[in-house]
This record gives structure tokens, C-alpha cells and sequence, in this order.
């Protein structure tokens, strides 16, 4: 992220923190056009006309608006007037804790002050009591009269300051309700007019842009809508047959709150327990409430919202909870509850727009980073552990060498690559390599069941996408095979995998390191009866040659291949096996499984035929 764009979004803060009174309405009228949206274009399919259907749309979504603000009022309204009653159990409960606690803990603490509190109040009834009942009794006499200055104001003024604060929400509520009608009326024409000021010169690129932020904010807010509805209906329910007080109120409470991920629920579920807490004296009631709320929560996650589809909003957790602390400071308790659907307009933007790639980066919830890259940054960190818990979670459902091709083999190739480069040190190739093997002996248990497979009938296996390669290798059993490194540590780790792969298909397979390598012993064995040599650097042709040269030499009946994944690449040259007379050359692990274990006889070492650029001068012998 650049200074400049830094120093955009500082800006852009502070005019919304200051223009408050006018980016709220705006952007309530944005959202909720956004929510309406889908309800007029289904009117609109229904041969409603354009006007009738936003009326339509508009007057039911505000006057539930409106039934709903009033329930509330009403609700809040009946539970203050009933606070006093509640007094007493809460009192009770405090010391009944305070003295199954310690004698100066913090609970022996807590309950002084409400008995101090409750005993001030006591003191001041009575202190006015006596007051009242003294001047009933007192004789008549001519006190002193208190004069009291008393400014003249205006009586316009006087009404104005009455009035105001009562008509600004009801004028903030009539501008979004004439803002809502006229973006729906004018939508298309909005949009035009938007691609015509940002995107014109990239039409393909703002219309996915604006029809991805239409689709993820309409649906979350209608999705979730439902959800919330479906989750505060048996709320209220289970609090009505519990006992609990204005039932109705938690209720609408839970529905509006649950507009906030992870924040909500919780916020919700603490005034019912509170309430419960203070009109009970024993603690089940408060329990039975608890119960309900983890029930429903519970319920409502793994079963409502994965069926309705309510809950994706391609946020992480993490920014969603971010996102709730930034809008509630800058715009209150309205930020709070418009916090997710503003950061899905934020997503959307870093999505389409590359100066502000950043912030789908940072609060949407796609991986930032391909498997095999993230397996290299594991590796490379030295943190073998991980990744292997990565590649368990891949293995769910793929077989092992399709994990190697796809993922393990790309990330010794950025390994190599950055050794090439000259960014790796000794120590970071020794640990990278190192993790590599200890990453091979962590799936060797999954190694062996998949050669328990391998066993088995392979009919009912391979479910005929084609998508794994693994069911169609040749059978490795009898076959012994030896899998060298070529010129470096990494080149071992991938001859390491190559072994595992050959051990699953029943061969006798072992990985060996370059280095250690003694080509010489290979004359008297029996039991060998194909090499691999493994090279990541695709310029390896020289080398290769060497090694493939020399070993038929030492053991004219043995096979030997080079795998070589970079091999005939743009920047390497042409490997062929007339050049280096190999076997068979791979570029992909499959394929040197398969070629590996073909029943196929060596090819024989061909003779380099000199070329003489002139005849030798042979020296006459003297007498």
C-alpha cells in the first residue's frame, strides 16, 4: 500500500467522521436500496408497473420499520417502569455469591456496595419523610421569599429547542425513505452514470464490479434477514415459556443485533440472562436461558444458515470483527449494525479496482496464497509440522501423488528457483531441504495405506472423472529402484518423494543423496534394476549426460532415467535421449512412475564416433 492511497483513505475517514449527519442517511438509503432491489425487479417480472412496484417495496419495508420501532418502544417503555421490583433478587444473589466466596474477595467487595447503596437510599426516603411530616406540623411564619432571575426568551426559540430534537428523526427518516424511492426509481440510470465516471475506458471490469456488490450486499442483507428472523422467533417463544418479561423486546433485539457477526449474538443474549438473573430468585432460570440461546445459536449455524446460504459475505472473521469496531467509532450504534455490508462494498472495491487490491487482501476471505507457495513459506520457515497438517487436510480427498504434482513438486521448484537466484543461504537450503524430508516421513503412514489400496480391486475406486492418475501406474512389485539427487539438496528431497511414490506402487524404492552416492557399487549389485536421477535445474543436460553415461559403463543392463520437470523450458536447453543416452526423460512425477516401472529392456550405451578435423602427423623413426 502507497503513501498516496494511505494518505486517500485518512482522508476519506475523517470526511466521513465529519459529514456524519450526511453519509449516514446516504448510505442507509444505499443499502436499503440494495435490499429492495431484488423485490422490485420480481414485481417488475410480475407486469407490476416500475412506479407501483418501488411503492410497493418502499411502503412495506418502511411500515414494518415503523411496527417494529414501536413494539420496541412500547416494550422498553413496560420493563423500565417494572426495574424497581427487580431490585431485591439482585441484592440477594449478590451476597448469596459473596458469601460462597472468600471474606475479602471481590465479591464481599461488591456486595457492600450494594447494601451501602441500598442503605443511602433508605437514609434519603426517610430524611424526606421527616422533612414532609416537620412542615405539616410547624407553625405558620413569614419566611423569607427567594427571588429567582429569570431570563425572557423568545417563545419561537423556546419551541424550536422543544420541537427539534424530536422532528431530527423523523426528518433523517423521511430523507432515506425519499432517497430509497428515488434510487430505485432511477437505478439504471444511476448506473450508467457510474460506469460512465469510474469505468468507461474498463466496461467489462465495473460491471462485474457492481453487479458482484449488488449480489453479495442484496443477498446478505435479505439471507440474513431470514436467518435472524428464524433465530429470533424461537427466542422469543422459549423466553415467553420461561417466564422472562417483555419476551417480544429480546426477541426484536436478537433479530436486529444479529445483523453483527460474532458480536451480536453475544450482546443479545446478555440482558435476557441479566433479566433472568434478577427476577428469579435461584439460579436455574438463568441457565434454562443460557440453554436456550446456545441451542438456538447452535441450530442456527450448522443447520439455517448453511441452508439458506445467509451467512457468506466473503469477509474473515477477523475483519468482520475489525470492520464492527470501525464503524461504531465513526458512525455509533448505526455503524455497528451497517458495519458488514459497508466492508463487502470494500471488498468489492479492492477486488475490481487494483490501487485498492490491499483491502481485499486484508479483509476478504479468499487465500492469499496458492497451496504450493504456502507449503514453500512452511517449509522455508523450517516448520514441517504445518504442513503436514495442510497436506493431511488436502490428502482428504486426493491421493498423494496428486498432492506431490500439484503442490509439493511447484514448491521445491520456487525452492530451486530462489537458489538459482542467489536469495537462499546454505542454511536456508539445508533447512528447506531438511523440512522437505521430515514433511515425506510425516505422510509415510498415509503412504502406506494408499498401498493397501493399491491392492485392491481398482474398479470401484476411480470414480471415472479422470482428474487422478494415480489408479492408472503400472504395478512396481519386483522391481528395485534407487532415486539419486542430481547436483544438489533439493534435487534430493524430490528424489525422496519420487521413492515414496515408487515404494505405494509396490516397488522397492530408496531415495539416496547426491553426495553421498557411490555409483561404483552399483556394478555388483543384483537387486537394482533401474536409477532415477532427479534434477530441478533444467540446465542440467551436462550433468546428466555424465551421470547416465557413466553408469552404463559400470552396469551395461541397467536402466536409467532422469527426471527433470524444467526440461525443454523456455530458458533451458533441449534435453532428447539421443543427447544424453537416458532411458526415458519425465517431466511430471506420473510419468517417471510410469516409465520407471515399464517392463522394458536398457538402452545401450552408443559410442561417441570422433571427428577428425586433419590426419595425424606421424614422426618417421630414425635409423
Amino acid at each position: 500500500m502507497s503513501g498516496h492511497v494511505l494518505l486517500i483513505l485518512i482522508g476519506v475517514t475523517v470526511v466521513l467522521k465529519v459529514g456524519q449527519e450526511i453519509f449516514v442517511p446516504l448510505a442507509l438509503s444505499l443499502l436499503l436500496t440494495f435490499t429492495l432491489a431484488p423485490i422490485v425487479s420480481f414485481l417488475r417480472r410480475r407486469s407490476v408497473p416500475k412506479i407501483a412496484a418501488v411503492m410497493i417495496a418502499v411502503a412495506s419495508a418502511f411500515c414494518a420499520i415503523a411496527l417494529f420501532s414501536v413494539i420496541v418502544a412500547s416494550q422498553v417503555a413496560n420493563l423500565a417502569q417494572n426495574i424497581p421490583a427487580y431490585q431485591r433478587n439482585i441484592v440477594v444473589k449478590v451476597q448469596t455469591l459473596a458469601q460462597a466466596g472468600s471474606g475479602d474477595g471481590i465479591m464481599k467487595h461488591l456486595s457492600g456496595i450494594v447494601e451501602r447503596v441500598g442503605e443511602e437510599i433508605q437514609t434519603r426516603a426517610e430524611e424526606s419523610q421527616d422533612a414532609t411530616a416537620a412542615a405539616a406540623t410547624a407553625p405558620t411564619s413569614r419566611e423569607p421569599m427567594p427571588v429567582e432571575i429569570v431570563t425572557r426568551s423568545n417563545p419561537i426559540q423556546t419551541l424550536g429547542n422543544f420541537i427539534l430534537p424530536l422532528i431530527s428523526p423523523f426528518a433523517t427518516a423521511g430523507l432515506v425513505i425519499v432517497l430509497v424511492i428515488f434510487m430505485l426509481l432511477e437505478r439504471e440510470d444511476l448506473r450508467d452514470r457510474f460506469i460512465r465516471l469510474v469505468g468507461l475506458n474498463d466496461l467489462h471490469r465495473t460491471t462485474e464490479a457492481l453487479q458482484d456488490a449488488g449480489k453479495r450486499v442484496g443477498k446478505y442483507l435479505l439471507m440474513q434477514l431470514v436467518v435472524n428472523a428464524l433465530y429470533a422467533f424461537p427466542i422469543t417463544i422459549g423466553l415467553w415459556i420461561l417466564g422472562i418479561p417483555n419476551a417480544i423486546l429480546w426477541g426484536l433485539l436478537t433479530l436486529v443485533l444479529r445483523f453483527v457477526p460474532y458480536i451480536g449474538p453475544v450482546i443479545g443474549m446478555i440482558l435476557p440472562l441479566f433479566l433472568a438473573l434478577a427476577i428469579a430468585p435461584g439460579w436455574s432460570l438463568v441457565f434454562w436461558v443460557g440453554a436456550l440461546f446456545l441451542t438456538t445459536e447452535l441450530i442456527s449455524n450448522n443447520v439455517v444458515e448453511p441452508w439458506l446460504y445467509g451467512s457468506h459475505t466473503g469477509l474473515s472473521p477477523l475483519a468482520i470483527i475489525i470492520s464492527a469496531i470501525f464503524w461504531s467509532w465513526l458512525w455509533g450504534p448505526l455503524g455497528l449494525m451497517l458495519s458488514t455490508p459497508l466492508t463487502v462494498c470494500l471488498v468489492v472495491l479492492g477486488r475490481y479496482v487494483p490501487q485498492f487490491s490491499f483491502l481485499d487482501v486484508l479483509l476478504g476471505n479468499d487465500p492469499v496464497l496458492e497451496p504450493h507457495e504456502k507449503l514453500y513459506q512452511r517449509l522455508l520457515a523450517g516448520d514441517p509440522d504445518e504442513a503436514t497438517a495442510n497436506a493431511e487436510e488436502y490428502l482428504e480427498d486426493e491421493y498423494l501423488l496428486d498432492y506431490y504434482e500439484k503442490v509439493g513438486m511447484p514448491a521445491l521448484l520456487l525452492g530451486e528457483g530462489d537458489r538459482q537466484r542467489g536469495v537462499m543461504s546454505d542454511a536456508q537450503v539445508e533447512r528447506f531441504s531438511g523440512s522437505v524430508r521430515s514433511l515425506v516421513d510425516n505422510l509415510s503412514e498415509i503412504a502406506d495405506e494408499e498401498e493397501t489400496e493399491e491392492e485392491a480391486p481398482k474398479d470401484d475406486e476411480n470414480d471415472g472423472t479422470g482428474e487422478s492418475v494415480a489408479m492408472d501406474l503400472p504395478d512396481g512389485t519386483g522391481h528395485s529402484l534407487l532415486c539419486i539427487g542430481g547436483r544438489g539438496e533439493i534435487d534430493d528431497a524430490a528424489a525422496t518423494m519420487l521413492a515414496q511414490l515408487l515404494e505405494i506402487q509396490g516397488a522397492n524404492a530408496l531415495g539416496v543423496a547426491h553426495s553421498t552416492t557411490d555409483m561404483r557399487m552399483l556394478k555388483d549389485s543384483d537387486t537394482i534394476d533401474t536409477v532415477v536421477f532427479t534434477f530441478l535445474n533444467g540446465n542440467s543436460k551436462t550433468h546428466a549426460r555424465s551421470f547416465v553415461r557413466r553408469l552404463k559403463r559400470l552396469k551395461p543392463g541397467l536402466r536409467v532415467g532422469l527426471f527433470v520437470p524444467l526440461a525443454n523450458g523456455q530458458d533451458n536447453p533441449r534435453l532428447t535421449l539421443e543427447d544424453t543416452n537416458a532411458d526415458f526423460i519425465t517431466l511430471t512425477l506420473a510419468d517417471t512412475v510410469r516409465s520407471a516401472l515399464t517392463e522394458t529392456g536398457p538402452v545401450p550405451l552408443m559410442t561417441i564416433t570422433r571427428k577428425l578435423g586433419r590426419p595425424r602427423i606421424r614422426l618417421a623413426k630414425t635409423a
